[in-house]
């Protein structure tokens, strides 16, 4: 069943004027955009740097409010839901960001932070709160001792993880992950992936999942859209884009995928080495 419809969904952003006499003309970062996601399904959003990605994730959470098209979200026109109806709306809508230490207070304890969607959307004493926290944590692979701490005081590979805790609290139908692991070390971002495919599987959550890294989307992903310089350009299962991807643009991205014995590297070796045989004669 689809969870999440977007139709048509556009944005642009007022540019400079070169000349005061002159017509401002804006920036289109996401134009004509659609893209659907199913329930407990992985949706992978991938395009290079400025591709809109980022852009297209913060117009479907209406964190900024889109030109024209349409988001449905399990039944519900997000786009003409007041600010109050947002609100409950966002209770089975969460968002994990690239940055963790930006999306946290520095004032406020993890704990706290955590906390507060429960807070915002559930009737529950504090007691109640704190032990839903704790419970989150630890099914992060965080001891309650974290809910005093503050965000300086946790790692990188820490921080998102009570990022994604806290983007559980409500249960919520779907995450949106603005490029969750990039910020990341090789170690913790496969922790940490392998945490989304165990929450995934244990609640049913779908993902909206931005990245630009292709080859990471092979483990994660069961569909994927491409996005340049604004534009959907290709989409389809992730086997398909692998074996058989069409637009140009998608080969680009395969090709940029590291390969632990690069062909190029290879035929760097065989010149080198066919030089070196040359000047021994």
């Amino acid at each position: 069943m689809t969870l999440l419809q977007v139709e048509g969904l556009c944005k642009s952003f007022p540019g400079r004027r070169a000349r005061w006499h002159l017509k401002r003309e804006g920036t289109r970062a996401v134009d004509d955009v659609s893209l659907d996601v199913n329930d407990g399904e992985t949706v992978g959003l991938i395009g290079e740097s400025g591709a809109g990605k980022s852009t297209c994730a913060r117009l479907i959470a209406r964190l900024i409010e889109a030109d024209a098209g349409s988001v449905s979200f399990d039944g519900m026109n997000l786009l003409g839901l007041s600010r109050e109806e947002m609100g409950a709306a966002r209770e089975r809508m969460a968002m994990v960001f690239q940055d963790p230490y930006s999306s946290f207070d520095p004032r406020v304890s993890i704990g706290a932070s955590v906390g507060e969607p429960l807070l915002l959307h559930r009737r529950i004493t504090k007691d109640e709160r704190n032990r839903q926290v704790a419970m989150l944590l630890e099914r992060v692979g965080l001891s309650s001792w974290y809910m005093r701490r503050k965000p300086r005081e946790l790692s990188g590979g820490q921080l998102q993880r009570a990022a994604i805790a806290r983007a559980l609290t409500t249960s919520p139908k779907l995450i949106i992950c603005d490029e969750p692991v990039a910020a990341l070390d090789v170690l913790v971002r496969a922790q940490t992936l392998n945490l989304m495919m165990d929450l995934q599987a244990e609640f049913g959550i779908a993902y909206l999942f931005i990245t630009h890294d292709l080859a990471l989307l092979r483990m994660l992903a069961d569909r994927v859209v491409v996005m340049r310089y604004g534009k959907v350009v290709d989409r389809g299962p992730i086997g398909h884009m692998y074996s058989d991807a069409a637009h140009p643009y998608t080969k680009e991205l395969l090709a940029a995928i590291p390969s632990v014995t690069p062909t190029r590297r290879r035929r760097v070796d065989a010149a080198l080495t066919t030089e070196g045989a040359a000047e021994q004669f």
